[in-house]
């Protein structure tokens, strides 16, 4: 999580912002190969090799996030022994995801900012007028379009990517773009999210990913340690002792 990784965060953001907020119909012209009025539409979202697919990628995210969650209630139980984890690395899993596809996508943005989705628009059958990224004042009442939440939780494994040993990040961080691409085009391809729902999605958790990192990591003001957490959780009660 360098600042070269910020500088091409923010560089695609601010490229992708400019290109479609200028000409928003870029939206429309990437999510109309996803479109097939013969087939009903956007045929994918109901596809049954795609609703497997996209079962997949939510178990795959909860897979890779499993063992920061167990890391810290095996403590409570056995306060005596180290964590499986580091208490940094749990905290750099566990915060981002809360905060990026948690409380930002689903519990922020996506209610509030009215963008309809692809479906829900005119332009492919629906009742609902299409909007650029920056305008939040669409027909869409709740869960929205942007920015897309599924690849929001795809991209957040950036943050365990993160935590792996030196070297193995890079090819952890291959593996999360990948990963975070691929069910950003199955969202699309469903009729979901437009390109820069995705997009948005992608720099927005990383943003949440790179401050958590810095956090824990690179600003000394914090002081916060892996033996800082691990005596914050040995001094919680023990569930053996609440009953």
């Amino acid at each position: 999580m360098s600042r070269t990784g910020l500088v091409i965060a923010l560089a695609v953001g601010a490229i992708a912002g400019v290109i479609f907020g200028v000409w928003p119909e870029l939206d429309l012209k990437l999510a109309s190969p996803f479109f097939d009025s013969a087939r009903g539409g956007f045929w994918r979202s109901y596809d049954p090799l795609y609703l497997r697919a996209r079962d997949g990628a939510v178990w795959l995210i909860t897979l890779v996030a499993l063992p920061a969650v167990v890391a810290p209630i095996v403590k409570l139980f056995r306060p005596q022994r180290p964590m499986l984890i580091p208490g940094r690395a749990v905290l750099l899993i566990l915060i981002p995801l809360a905060l990026a596809p948690g409380v930002l996508a689903n519990l922020g943005l996506k209610e509030h900012w009215g963008r309809p989705r692809p479906i829900d628009v005119t332009e492919f059958g629906g009742d609902e007028h299409f909007r650029p990224w920056w305008d939040p004042r669409g027909d869409c009442p709740k869960n929205c379009s942007f920015i897309a939440g599924e690849p929001a939780g795809a991209f957040w494994t950036l943050a365990p990517a993160a935590a792996l040993p030196p070297q193995w990040r890079a090819a952890g961080y291959a593996a999360a773009l990948i990963f975070g691409s691929a069910v950003g085009l199955q969202r699309m391809a469903a009729g979901a999210h437009f390109f820069s729902d995705v997009v948005f999605a992608g720099v927005f958790t990383f943003l949440v990913i790179w401050l958590t990192h810095g956090w824990l990591y690179r600003w000394r003001a914090t002081r916060i340690t892996d033996a800082s957490v691990e005596r914050l959780l040995e001094r919680m009660p023990q569930p053996q002792r609440m009953r």
